[in-house]
């Protein structure tokens, strides 16, 4: 097993992506702590996983507040007595054209997708650094590399996530800390939802390999980062998109 006996905290592990990560993590042996802001979608997801023979544990958090992360991050250590892995997953949009976008929606997405990723990230840490070992994996997106049409903040964030990263990889690799990111190109989960099917069809068209991509093509990249597999590969963003960014 790739990840046996290692614990990973995944923000945003209840639904789509974070929830993926978590199944994938937990068949090749990693103790998981799903962290959400949704406390009734975090009780049910471990259900789900105990339906399937997994066991995880939920730990209801709202990363855009750094005394919500701190107690989390606390509850998982003295639950588990260490972090050995860190998803940045949890994420949001408030889609709008420039001209029409509220300070509220633009600052909403901030907290969550950036400043969340920092308090995060910056929470576990110290027990890293501590036991010298750790694997921090944040999600940006090709939105944060080329823009994309009514996304300011959200390329703005995922744009951020990615000069993070790259300054984290720098500070932190003398410790042990391996620091990279995944950017995901257009996803079937349900931020996509809300897309009408003929924009679907228009983006799959852009898209070399002709489809959306699955919430288990990106987990399986956490997975290969969070992994040893990867303990040369730091300060890095891999692109799952399809090949949409060639």
């Amino acid at each position: 097993m790739r990840l046996k006996d290692k614990v990973a905290v995944i923000t945003g592990g209840a639904n789509g992506i974070g929830f993926a990560a978590a199944r994938v993590f937990l068949k090749e042996g990693a103790v998981v702590a799903i962290a959400d802001f949704n406390d009734k979608s975090g009780v049910e997801s471990v259900n789900r996983l105990k339906k399937e023979g997994y066991q995880a544990e939920f730990f209801q958090v709202n990363v855009a507040d750094r005394n919500s992360v701190d107690s989390m991050v606390e509850a998982v250590l003295e639950r588990f007595g260490k972090i050995d892995i860190l998803i940045n997953n949890a994420g949001i949009t408030r889609d709008s054209m420039l001209t029409k976008m509220s300070t509220e929606d633009f600052q909403s997405v901030i907290d969550v997708n950036l400043t969340g990723v920092f308090h995060c990230t910056q929470a576990v840490v110290p027990a890293m650094v501590k036991q010298g070992y750790g694997k921090i994996i944040s999600t940006s997106s090709v939105s944060g590399v080329y823009g994309n049409i009514g996304q300011t903040n959200y390329a703005a964030s995922k744009a951020g996530v990615i000069g993070m990263t790259k300054t984290w990889a720098k500070e932190l690799g003398r410790k042990g800390i391996n620091v990279n990111a995944v950017a995901p190109g257009f996803i079937a989960t349900s931020m996509v939802e809300s897309v009408p099917e003929k924009v679907i069809e228009q983006l799959k068209a852009m898209i070399p390999l002709h489809r959306l991509g699955k919430p288990e093509d990106i987990a399986n990249a956490y997975l290969y980062l969070a992994s040893d597999e990867a303990s040369y590969v730091n300060g890095t963003v891999i692109h799952v998109d399809g090949g949409i960014m060639m």
